[in-house]
């Protein structure tokens, strides 16, 4: 039985949330379901709301998947049910596509060469072109899911149909696709990992030395889930690559004639785990640069610098470096909150941040303090976070965000506001500050930003901070969240 649930403005979340994680195996010497599950519990970070994992033994296919995180969808006996040579595997956070359990992936396709499984991360921006193409290509297609995903697996499984065998159908299926994806996909040959022509969302590869000796291959959405099956970080599927494993080894293909790199900057600035790798370097480090580079751009007398836990704390590390201002610890974070359908009291409601951050007050008493976070959305969190911190006893508050202004929505994969609801698209610095109840806020430059990345900044998707999107965005889909003309700050 649904529980109905009332949804208050203020509790709804204030920072983007990423769509999903993906997982792949293949490995016939070992317990292949095994490894996905704890490849989805080290990317659990990506996607709360659903888990699955689809195992092939040789002969058929077996599938477990369901509504909730990694450990509540999976148990020892569920596990013991996924015997196979390959593993794929998702977390998911729902975006296109609404929260119910047939929404969950791995998404499944009968073709004549048997059945394929879908693990995707990303979003696409031509659902509407792509649904009425696969119904001119196949005679009474039937669509069981309200996803994006969905129709990438119907494509493949169609293109095999044809007479194409499974590398072919893809590289057709994806040439009918435009917007993010990053895929794992399992068919009784191999598994095949795919990223769009930009890259706007990450996959890598990595490397598991069996039991018999032998060199097996794994992909995922960061290296943080490599690392907690003890494989080896090789290097990421290419933009516009394709890579086939099977038995075989591992093949690579370059199926897009002009990949343009655009990953997501989100993905190093928060999305992603600190210790997961980009450009030969963790993220920590990454991070570490932008808070430094936060403190040259901005000149704040404080006492003690400290971080909105936990990913606004390697930013600030570097903010107080750079600053020779003291770093500290001011809130403490309960890492046991999650999702309950036990709705606080108004008065909880009211003190709200407390339920999951709570100030230390001999140590934020009587300060001056800076607090570094990596985003502000709505604002409605910051506000309560400033408010707890002077209700601690903080003398002054000032605001340091490691990332630039939010003023325009993601059509890529990550979940944000429609734009009239991002509060840095219809306020004013000053607007800003007064309504979060700061002394003073200050914004890293997206110069800065790209610049310590280290790499060509060209090479980013940005849109969120200045509307420039890579890939086209048809206007049916853009009306529906874009909902200004330009950002007033």
């Amino acid at each position: 039985m649904t529980v109905p649930q009332t949804v208050y403005a203020n509790d709804l979340p204030d920072k983007p949330k990423e769509y999903c994680g993906v997982f792949g195996i293949y490995a016939p010497t070992e317990e292949v379901a095994k490894l996905a599950y704890f490849g989805l519990f080290a990317l659990q970070h990506r996607g709360q709301e659903s888990a699955g994992i689809a195992t092939f033994d040789g002969t058929q296919m077996h599938v477990h998947k369901g509504m909730g995180l990694v450990s509540q969808v999976f148990s020892e006996e569920k596990l013991q049910e996924l015997p196979g040579v390959w593993a794929v595997g998702h977390n998911r956070y729902s975006t296109t596509g609404s929260s119910h359990k047939c929404n969950a992936q791995p998404a499944l396709e009968e073709t004549r060469l048997g059945t394929l499984a879908l693990a995707h991360n990303g979003n696409l921006v031509n659902t509407i072109e792509l649904k009425d193409k696969l119904l001119s290509l196949a005679d009474g297609l039937d669509f069981q899911t309200t996803t994006d995903s969905e129709m990438i697996a119907k494509a493949i499984a169609i293109y095999v149909d044809q007479g194409k065998d499974w590398t072919e159908a893809a590289i057709a299926a994806f040439n009918l696709c435009s917007g993010a994806y990053s895929l794992v996909i399992g068919t009784p040959d191999g598994i095949i990992g795919a990223r769009d022509p930009q890259g706007v969302r990450p996959l890598v590869i990595g490397t598991l030395t069996e039991g018999d000796g032998s060199t097996r291959y794994v992909l995922a959405s960061e290296t943080c889930a490599l690392d907690i099956i003890g494989a080896d970080y090789l290097r990421d599927v290419e933009p516009g690559e394709m890579v086939w494993i099977t038995k075989s080894g591992l093949a690579a293909q370059q199926w897009s004639e002009k990949p343009d790199r655009k990953l997501c900057v989100f993905e190093m600035i928060y999305f992603a785990r600190p210790d997961s790798i980009v450009h030969d370097e963790t993220l920590f480090s990454y991070r570490l640069r932008l808070g430094a580079q936060l403190a040259k751009e901005s000149n704040i007398e404080a006492d003690l610098v400290m971080g909105v836990p936990d990913s606004g704390i390697p930013a600030a590390i570097g903010f107080s470096r750079a600053s020779g201002i003291p770093f500290g610890e001011g809130l403490i974070k309960n890492r046991y909150v999650g999702r309950t359908f036990i709705q606080p009291t108004q008065h909880m409601r009211e003190v709200g941040i407390r339920m999951k951050l709570n100030p230390l007050k001999d140590v934020l008493q009587g300060k001056r303090i800076i607090i570094v976070d990596d985003s502000i959305v709505r604002g409605t969190t910051s506000r309560k976070i400033v408010r707890a911190l002077r209700q601690a006893g903080a003398a002054e508050v000032h605001m340091c965000i490691s990332s630039p202004p939010v003023t325009h929505p993601c059509f890529y994969g990550i979940d944000t506001d429609s734009q009239d609801q991002l509060i840095a698209a219809t306020k004013s610095l000053a607007e800003i500050e007064k309504q979060i109840e700061v002394d003073s806020l200050t914004y890293l430059s997206k110069e800065g930003m790209l610049d310590v990345t280290n790499e060509r900044t060209s090479s980013f998707c940005t849109a969120c901070f200045d509307g420039h999107y890579p890939i086209e965005i048809p206007d049916a889909i853009k009306s529906s969240k874009l909902m200004l003309e330009k950002a007033t700050v």
